[in-house]
């Protein structure tokens, strides 16, 4: 054989070839690798690679989560809001063309003859709010929670439930303000000529949650002296910050849940003269 460094001819059994000093074994593996194109093995660095990054993601994806989380839910949360804004819209819209009918607005309950509460004001507005399938069921020569009319208390519009509240059967969000002084006093209906203080300072309908309110039943916020006996449920929402009302002129306003009082007092009473600036 001929050594792989100096090419002389040497024994084939000799380590280290006698004319250059090379050690055969050790200079001819290089050689024959470039010849054959086999590459040494390295240990598969791509592989130690893919491990440390997969690592990482499995980390990271919590991470990225729980920061994209809040975003999402206060997206949502917006969503539901402008939902029950339009909820009350429709409401609202209702108010008026009940009156556009009657020449009132509904009274807050009607009453039997001898005196005993019959139906919600939720109930008189079912035709004016595409609800008159279900205002045909509805027998008004009962009372609300006759075994008949029991059985609606499933089939309550969608428009009566805030989407931010958790889901109830039957459970309504929203209620009137019902005392002397505001537009639902006991027993009547009140036209808008009553409204002297004015449609856009006077609240027609109001927010209300964590009370368990059955839709067809005649109950809602009681007032006594301008303001709420049953505060904080009362005036109160599941969005952040506040609540929702309706005013006489139809408008929806979000109330900060730090109102003044005396705001809110005035507010509620549409013919005292005190006319509220901007809230």
């Amino acid at each position: 054989m001929k050594c792989p460094a100096c090419a002389e001819k040497i024994d084939d059994s000799v380590e280290i070839c006698p004319y250059c000093q090379t050690e055969v074994e050790e200079f001819a593996a290089p050689a024959a690798r470039r010849r054959t194109g086999v590459k040494p093995k390295s240990g598969a660095p791509w592989k130690v690679l893919l491990i440390i990054f997969g690592g990482a993601a499995v980390l990271m994806v919590p991470c990225l989560i729980a920061l994209l989380l809040p975003a999402v839910q206060q997206a949502r949360e917006a969503a539901r809001r402008t939902q029950c804004k339009n909820n009350l819209r429709q409401i609202a819209l209702a108010m008026h063309n009940y009156h556009d009918t009657y020449g009132t607005f509904p009274p807050a309950v009607t009453y039997s003859p001898d005196g005993k509460p019959m139906h919600s004001w939720r109930v008189l507005l079912l035709p004016y709010l595409g609800e008159v399938g279900l205002h045909a069921q509805y027998n008004m020569n009962e009372p609300w929670n006759s075994p008949a009319n029991s059985q609606l208390l499933s089939q309550m519009p969608k428009v009566y439930a805030c989407p931010s509240a958790p889901p109830g059967t039957g459970e309504t969000h929203y209620a009137v303000p019902v005392g002397a002084k505001t537009m639902f006093p006991p027993e009547r209906a009140v036209s808008i000529r009553e409204i002297t203080d004015g449609t856009s300072n006077t609240i027609m309908v109001l927010e209300t949650h964590g009370w368990n309110l059955n839709w067809m039943a005649p109950v809602d916020v009681t007032v006594s002296a301008g303001m709420p006996e049953a505060q904080p449920v009362a005036f109160s929402s599941k969005h952040l910050g506040g609540f929702h009302v309706v005013l006489a002129d139809g408008a929806v306003r979000f109330l900060s849940s730090s109102i003044p009082s005396q705001v809110l007092d005035n507010l509620l009473m549409p013919a005292d003269g005190r006319v509220v600036g901007d809230f």
